[in-house]
């Protein structure tokens, strides 16, 4: 069947998606602590409502972070025409901190040489954007789809998405869904197939409070924790470098094992008011771990190495002692390659911008994980305009060209995946 149509009906709503995108930037969705996730829900919901669609709000209560003051609100909206399969399009709504650096106002969605700036406006409110533009296009196109077109904007992605995706997924909210596509700012030429694993831990070493001119007759934590990062350089990063993955992850240096130092606390908290700091010895240090994971390691192995090297200090270093806890985890996922929404979204971008996609994974995580290991769905990508590296940076930005190509690539995989 010809497509000239729906790439007409996407070109003709450029404007509208400019403003759609600036619309969404423009709410502060700030996570943490979670700042108005329902106002963003309503704004999406009112105008889906609007076109006939059913739409539904989901809280997540009690799910991590929500409270009556913060709560985690979630919109999913339905477009049903009979029997076939279903197409969900999931976007996260909520945006990372500001930041420091910035030129242009995070908030002010201004758009400047094709170009939208603002907090969120890559990751991934240009994505979101792009879908609802998409779905509003093909059905406009073809009234006579038979099957379901489902969007939705979830909570707390840039936090694991437990008060979203997750929270969903746990209540059945995928079982009906036969295809997902995430429009995740991975480039609008190519398809992420899925991500790496992620173990995030805290470790703490133990020690004795002293008076600071007398540090023999206490045991410091941060000395211990010295031991422990040199550990870590000395045995355990070596290890890491010579793993490399099979998955197509981008950037080439994420095809390895990594373990990145979240934070490190140590000792005393900063004094308020430009106060001077007490003379004590640190009886307590910690550190969080962001150990990032290969589809070829196992996770017990993972966390098996890291304690058998603080069992080592507890052997060999006198007064050593520690205490380790699990954070949270994640377990590498990947789609086929040949997977039909692979494949149609593949012939897509063919068809939009003459060229062969590259098949990728995801150095981070995203809600595929909750989609494939809760919602049990392997159909799942992330598709979507932006440039990876732009997100969480100062001055981010979507490019308008970008969110029109890949809208047009998201309606001609819906005429592809609902065709009558």
């Amino acid at each position: 069947m010809p497509v000239d149509d729906i790439l007409a009906a996407v070109g003709s709503r450029r404007q509208e998606l400019i403003a759609l995108a600036q619309d969404l930037i423009r709410i502060p969705t700030l996570n943490p602590p979670g700042r108005n996730y329902r106002r963003i829900c309503e704004m999406l919901g009112e105008r889906m409502l609007a076109q006939g669609w059913e739409v539904e709000y989901h809280r997540a209560t009690g799910s991590p972070g929500d409270s009556d003051e913060y709560p985690r609100w979630n919109v999913v909206a339905r477009l049903r025409h009979g029997p076939g399969p279903c197409v969900h399009f999931n976007s996260h709504h909520d945006v990372v901190e500001v930041g420091q650096g910035w030129t242009r106002d995070p908030f002010g969605a201004e758009l400047d040489g094709g170009r939208i700036y603002g907090r969120g406006a890559c990751d991934m409110k240009g994505g979101l954007a792009a879908s609802v533009v998409a779905a509003e296009a093909f059905v406009a196109a073809r009234r006579g789809f038979q099957g379901t077109v489902e969007i939705s904007a979830t909570a707390d992605e840039e936090s694991g998405g437990y008060g979203g995706v997750a929270w969903l997924a746990e209540r059945g909210a995928f079982a009906h869904v036969d295809h997902v596509i995430i429009p995740e700012p991975l480039n609008k030429d190519r398809i992420c197939l899925g991500h790496r694993g992620v173990w995030w831990a805290e470790v703490e070493t133990h020690g004795r409070i002293g008076h600071g001119s007398m540090p023999f007759l206490g045991d410091s934590a941060i000395r211990h924790m010295a031991a422990v990062l040199s550990e870590f350089e000395d045995r355990l990063y070596p290890l890491l470098q010579g793993r490399i993955t099979a998955m197509p992850v981008v950037p080439d240096g994420a095809r390895q094992a990594t373990l990145n130092l979240n934070s490190l606390h140590g000792g005393q908290p900063e004094p308020e008011g430009g106060a001077l700091p007490a003379p004590v010895v640190a009886d307590s240090c910690r550190v969080v771990l962001d150990r990032r994971f290969l589809a070829e390691e196992s996770l017990p192995e993972v966390k098996a190495e890291v304690t058998r090297l603080l069992d080592r200090l507890v052997e060999t270093r006198p007064g050593f002692r520690y205490t380790l806890r699990d954070l949270f985890e994640v377990h590498p996922t990947m789609t086929a390659p040949d997977a039909p929404v692979v494949t149609s979204t593949a012939a897509a971008i063919e068809r939009v911008l003459a060229t062969t996609p590259a098949l990728v994974a995801s150095p981070g995580t995203y809600d595929q994980k909750h989609i494939d290991r809760i919602g049990k769905l392997k159909n799942c990508i992330a598709y979507g305009p932006g440039l990876l590296h732009l997100a969480h940076q100062p001055d981010e930005w979507v490019g308008v060209q970008d969110m029109e190509d890949s809208a047009k690539v998201m309606a001609l995989v819906l005429d592809d995946l609902l065709q009558n």
